[in-house]
């Protein structure tokens, strides 16, 4: 699978509004056959930066980026960055979470 987290540098007042901008993007990826996961969270030490996090199956990944919803979302989101966004994109073993091995609650 491919798995894909951005870090989102948001201006301050789009912070409110990101999500709402995003939604459309969202609902959009989760609905591509590919798609494992399609996550939003707000980081906890900057509320102006999001972080997503998404899986693909090995054949999902290239399909959504030449998607119509991703070239809109690439055409979007760019006037509420503070920033250049950060990736980190690898293809790895798996096709799911795992649970951890170091903690375990019964």
């Amino acid at each position: 699978m491919y798995f894909i987290v951005v870090k989102f540098p948001v201006k301050p007042e789009w912070t409110d509004k990101w999500i709402d901008l995003v939604t459309p993007f969202t609902q959009a990826t989760r609905q591509e056959p590919g798609n494992l996961w399609f996550e939003w969270s707000q980081s906890v030490e900057d509320p102006n930066e999001f972080v997503l996090v998404e899986a693909f199956t090995d054949d999902g990944a290239g399909p959504h980026v030449n998607s119509d919803h991703f070239k809109q979302a690439v055409q979007d989101m760019p006037p509420a960055l503070a920033a250049t966004p950060k990736i980190v994109s690898r293809q790895i073993d798996g096709d799911s979470w795992d649970a951890m091995g170091e903690m375990r609650v019964d």
